[in-house]
């Protein structure tokens, strides 16, 4: 009896450490936007897995499989000889105009994030024009407890939110405001 006691005593002690025992959780961001060009002309600028060329961020993109699952392609960022991003496309619908996506490799000084997926989707927006959905889910760019604040939960989601946000204002330029 004293036994169980004490093995009930040390496993209640050893629960609030618990709490701090896991590593980070899935960070998400969704981010949307409105433009007044139909669905099928947004399609066409940024449905090609292989060109990501509307993204002001992207100087080039290269790639292998165009819109086919696990086809390739390698960003490059900034300028020519600038840091890069290889993705792997995983899903693919031209009719429901969507793809999904995962980064294979990038360094964490360049986008502060691990085990990242993204989902690129244009939908009709009811009045004309089209809605633009990119969200995300991945881990902060530090998989330990007490991450240095540059790869840390909120380093990771300012980063990816940078990202979408950059190419959905891109967009909007592009394509203009619905109403305007």
């Amino acid at each position: 009896m004293k036994r169980r006691l004490f093995l009930g005593a040390v496993a209640l002690a050893a629960l609030p450490g618990l709490a701090y025992a896991h590593g980070p959780t899935r960070q998400k961001v969704t981010l949307t936007t409105e433009v007044a060009a139909e669905p099928a002309d947004v399609w066409a600028a940024i449905g090609n897995f292989q060109d990501m060329g509307w993204h002001p961020a992207v100087h080039a993109t290269a790639g292998n499989g165009g819109n086919e699952i696990d086809a390739t392609r390698q960003l490059v960022l900034g300028e020519e000889g600038g840091p890069t991003i290889d993705e792997i496309l995983y899903k693919y619908d031209a009719t429901k105009m969507s793809y999904s996506y995962r980064i294979t490799d990038v360094k964490v000084e360049v986008l502060p994030v691990t085990n990242y997926s993204s989902h690129l989707t244009v939908t009709p927006r009811d009045g004309g024009g089209s809605k633009i959905e990119w969200k995300g889910a991945f881990y902060r760019g530090y998989p330990n407890n007490d991450p240095p604040a540059e790869l840390n939960d909120e380093a990771a989601i300012a980063a990816v939110s940078g990202v979408y946000q950059a190419g959905l204002d891109a967009l909007v330029e592009k394509f203009g405001a619905p109403g305007s």
